[in-house]
């Protein structure tokens, strides 16, 4: 017998597996993908990915990620007048054009991301398409709620088909706002119609269990499918 009526399930890391560098593995050096995925700079891939979350578009992401790494500054030379020019050449000469070729090859690893970022969805998690067949069997509702692009949903529900089992996803691109912002919660559940005393919510993160807990429903912190099977399937 099932432990509830209904789950709300995260996507990445718990339904999903899914890994940003593989659509650049091969394709670029990996001295370039390093330099995108530097957590230490704060208008790097990661700063983007949650504004991606948010609902800023691919164009939008690049042009910021170019402006804020003097790409377009040193691109745009042409309306450069002479002493601007001489400027530029003395800055070069002191070892700016490496840092503006790294910063031009990590915007273009960029943009090859998101033409591959299908790429990035390598799989569900292990366990994963059983529990979610079997909660069906049971007559168990199942839900997503995720902080993801709507693109990434789709692709995701395109790849794997057991995710059509989830009978509609609240996507935080979409809501313009993410986990663990109590408002999405509250979204979630008015918009599934579900009971949270009877509801439990999945999340690999801390602190989106704990949000879902004081939303109501019951917040579960996913390691596994099979710990996640023995709370839910009992």
């Amino acid at each position: 017998m099932a432990a509830f009526g209904d789950v709300i399930f995260d996507f990445c890391d718990v339904l999903v597996d899914w890994e940003p560098r593989v659509p650049l593995t091969g394709q670029v050096p990996e001295a370039v993908i390093d330099r995108l995925f530097d957590h230490d700079d704060p208008y790097g891939f990661w700063h983007y990915d949650e504004l991606s979350d948010l609902g800023w578009g691919e164009e939008r992401v690049l042009a910021d990620y170019a402006a804020h790494h003097g790409v377009a500054g040193f691109v745009d030379t042409s309306m450069a007048d002479m002493a601007d020019m001489a400027d530029t050449a003395d800055a070069v000469a002191a070892g700016e054009a490496a840092s503006f070729a790294a910063n031009q090859a990590a915007y273009e690893a960029f943009r090859l991301y998101f033409a591959r970022q299908r790429l990035a969805l390598v799989g569900m998690l292990p366990g994963m398409p059983e529990l979610l067949r079997d909660l069906h069997a049971a007559g168990v509702r199942c839900w997503g709620l995720t902080n993801f692009t709507v693109k990434y949903v789709d692709a995701a529900r395109e790849l794997f088909p057991e995710l059509n089992l989830l009978k509609d996803v609240v996507v935080s691109s979409a809501e313009r706002i993410h986990k663990p912002d109590p408002e999405i919660f509250r979204r979630a559940i008015a918009r599934f119609g579900v009971d949270p005393a009877h509801t439990a919510f999945v999340d690999d993160k801390p602190w989106n269990a704990e949000a879902g807990t004081a939303a109501g429903l019951h917040g579960i912190r996913f390691t596994d499918a099979v710990s996640l099977r023995v709370r839910l399937l009992p």
